[in-house]
C-alpha cells in the first residue's frame, strides 16, 4: 500500500467499472477494486465476466475481486486472472446479495469456515500475486465469526483483509460494528482495511482513530461523489474539513465521467450506463427529479453534455 493511511474504493457491483475507478484514482483513491468477477464465468471464458476484470495502467494499484463456492473453480479462475497481472486478487466472502448467497458464494461461506479456508488455500496456491479477502462479520448476530475467519485466512497466506462489520442478514441496514475491525486488527499482523458507514471525511478519520485500521474503504458514498477521496485526504493531512465542491464543479466532474464512459463503451452503451450515475451527481439539488426525467429522454452524448453544461447557469 502506497500511503500510510490509504483510501480504497470498494468493489461495487454495477458501479465500480473502469471509468469510475479511473475517476476515483484521479481524486485520490490509493487502491481500487473491480466489480465482482464470477469464478464460474471466468473458467468458462465468458466475455461479459472477463470484461469486468479488464483495467488500464491508470487504475493501478488495482485489485480484481473474485467470488465462487468451489476451491477448484476459484483456483482455475485465479490462474486466468493472474495473466492480467493485477496488483492483488481478492476473495469475496462478504457479498450479501441473494443471487450470490444462493450459489454458496459471498457471505454464505461465513457459515462454512472450513470450506472458506479451502477456497482461500487453493487461491493462494494458484498464483504468485497477492491474495486478499473481504469479509462480513458473520451470517447473523448469533454467528459472529470474522475473528476466526481472519486468523484462518492469515495462517494460509492471505496478505490483506477488508472487514465490513455487518452480518449477511443486516444487508446494509443498521450500523457497522467498528469494534470488530479493531478486534481483527489486534488479532492479525497483516494489513486490515475498514469498511462500512464511511460517508464523510470525518467518518474516515474516526474509523482510523477508533479501529487502528491500515486503510479505509469507501463504497456507496463515492457514487456521484468521487471527490470524497480528495476531501478525506485533505482532512487527514491537514485537519481542514473540506466543503463540498460548487455545483458547477460537480457538473464538470459528471461531464468528465460521461466522457470516460462514452470512450470506454461507445456512445449508445456509455450514455445508457451513465444515466444512473448522473442521477446520483444530481442528488440534493433543486429540481433534481425533473432534471433526471429530462436526461432519461436524451440519447445522444452531445445532447446530454449540452444539457448538463447549462445547469450551472440556471442555478447561479
Amino acid at each position: 500500500m502506497e500511503k500510510e493511511f490509504p483510501l480504497v474504493l470498494a468493489p461495487l457491483a454495477g458501479w465500480s467499472d473502469a471509468p469510475f475507478r479511473r475517476l476515483c484514482r484521479e481524486f485520490g483513491a490509493d487502491i481500487v477494486y473491480t466489480e465482482m468477477v464470477s469464478a464460474d464465468g471466468a473458467i468458462r471464458q465468458q466475455h461479459k465476466t472477463l470484461a469486468l476484470a479488464q483495467f488500464t495502467a491508470s487504475e493501478r494499484p488495482i485489485v480484481i475481486q473474485v467470488f465462487g463456492a468451489e476451491p477448484e473453480t476459484v483456483a482455475g479462475a485465479i490462474e486466468i486472472i493472474t495473466a492480467m497481472r493485477p496488483d492483488a486478487i481478492d476473495l469475496n466472502f462478504g457479498c450479501p446479495a441473494r443471487k450470490v448467497v444462493r450459489r454458496g458464494s459471498g457471505s454464505a461461506l461465513l457459515r462454512d469456515l472450513p470450506l472458506l479456508q479451502k477456497i482461500a488455500r487453493a487461491a493462494v496456491r494458484a498464483t504468485d500475486i497477492a491474495i486478499t479477502a473481504k469479509l462480513r462479520s458473520g451470517w447473523d448476530a448469533d454467528s459472529i465469526v470474522v475473528l476466526e475467519a481472519a486468523e484462518r485466512l492469515q495462517d494460509i497466506g492471505v496478505q490483506m483483509l477488508a472487514i465490513h462489520p455487518r452480518t449477511q442478514t443486516q444487508q446494509f441496514r443498521g450500523f457497522a460494528d467498528w469494534s470488530l475491525i479493531r478486534r481483527v486488527k489486534e488479532a492479525v499482523s497483516i494489513p486490515v482495511i475498514g469498511n462500512g458507514d464511511v460517508k464523510t471525511a470525518w467518518d474516515a478519520k474516526k474509523m482510523f482513530d477508533e479501529t487502528g485500521c491500515d486503510g479505509v474503504m469507501i463504497g456507496r458514498a463515492a457514487c456521484g461523489r468521487p471527490w470524497i477521496f480528495q476531501q478525506v485526504r485533505l482532512f487527514l493531512d491537514s485537519g481542514q474539513e473540506p466543503s463540498s465542491p460548487a455545483f458547477a464543479e460537480q457538473i464538470a466532474v459528471c461531464l468528465r465521467h460521461l466522457a470516460l464512459n462514452v470512450a470506454a463503451y461507445g456512445e449508445k452503451q456509455g450514455v445508457r450506463m451513465m444515466k444512473k450515475q448522473i442521477a446520483l451527481y444530481l442528488r440534493g439539488f433543486a429540481h433534481a427529479s425533473a432534471i433526471r426525467q429530462k436526461i432519461l429522454a436524451l440519447e445522444a452524448h452531445s445532447d446530454i453534455r449540452e444539457f448538463l453544461s447549462e445547469l450551472p447557469n440556471l442555478h447561479s
